[in-house]
């Protein structure tokens, strides 16, 4: 009997697996071919997957360190502002993402028709949730309609956020914001609300490229959500964006100190750094555990790409 259960699950397992290939509208080698400059682990289908503690330093740096960190690497068109959103609360994640379009009759029963027989329910803008995972932040290319556009209302982002402790970011609208800003921990960057539902629109892509406004978004990509706008960092940038940004975290507060002290001048801290200023950083970095630790090979490595 154990043995035919552990089967059983096996064989349930393989179909979840294979629903979640044929929701895809790229192969997993498609999408491993597009993000091949990552190196790191990855999900089933192809998506990279940054680890969960480098989403969770991602946290705690400045949207503004990180944007200049990709600039300086090249990466110009990374960036969106001018969202609504349901509070304050900034977000990290990994994207998974979904693109709608107009709907087109004989296209949407086909797209149905097919998720039918994958074991989808439900309207179209519910199939991006039933794939998400921890960790995860859902970002939808909705092509900016507002009116009819509402691809998520509370029941919707309570699903979400039971699923992948995040957020959205929507090139759309949402609905029910009070009922939304209940939702502790979860945050809505979106064009707007609007009490409509969603209709005439389709999923037409699931873990696709996507652009939201003049960003390029990848699936996988570190996703970060602030006041300011949101940022899609590409996941093989993911662990230099983050190192960096923490360092000119830990750099300024070194300079704010030595600067009111008169040990160094703000020309010296805005430069590069003498050997003795770095190991002056350095013990003075231990006196300070709760901005986290650096070794001198990493400190060498992020001023030898210093260009800020």
């Amino acid at each position: 009997m154990k043995l035919k259960f552990a089967i059983l699950l096996l064989l349930l397992s393989s179909i979840s697996c294979e629903n979640l290939l044929l929701a895809q509208t790229i192969s997993k080698d498609e999408l491993i071919f597009l993000t091949s400059e990552w190196k790191g682990e990855r999900f089933a289908d192809g998506r990279p997957k940054i680890p969960d503690n480098l989403l969770e330093r991602a946290k705690h740096i400045m949207i503004d360190d990180a944007w200049t960190v990709l600039k300086n690497e090249g990466y110009l068109n990374q960036f969106e502002g001018g969202w609504k959103t349901v509070n304050n609360t900034p977000m990290t994640g990994r994207a998974l993402t979904a693109m709608y379009l107009p709907s087109r009759p004989d296209v949407e029963k086909n797209i149905k028709a097919r998720g039918a027989k994958e074991g989808r329910k439900g309207n179209t803008n519910s199939w991006p949730i039933d794939v998400l995972v921890k960790g995860d932040l859902y970002v939808a290319d909705a092509y900016g309609k507002i009116s009819g556009g509402s691809i998520m209302g509370a029941t919707l982002a309570n699903s979400i956020y039971s699923k992948s402790g995040n957020g959205v970011v929507f090139n759309g609208a949402a609905r029910d914001l009070t009922e939304i800003g209940n939702i502790k921990g979860f945050n809505a960057f979106v064009r707007d609300f609007h009490p409509s539902f969603v209709e005439e629109m389709v999923l037409m892509g699931l873990n696709t490229p996507i652009r939201i406004g003049t960003a390029l978004v990848l699936p996988g990509d570190l996703v970060i959500a602030t006041s300011e706008g949101v940022l899609f960092v590409p996941a093989h940038m993911a662990e230099q964006v983050v190192t960096t940004s923490e360092f000119v975290i830990r750099k300024d507060q070194f300079g704010f100190e030595m600067v009111r002290t008169g040990k160094y001048s703000t020309g010296e801290i805005d430069s590069q750094w003498t050997d003795v200023m770095k190991t002056d950083f350095l013990k003075w970095l231990e006196k300070h555990p709760e901005l986290g630790k650096m070794t001198r090979e990493e400190l060498e490595k992020v001023m030898s790409k210093r260009t800020w």
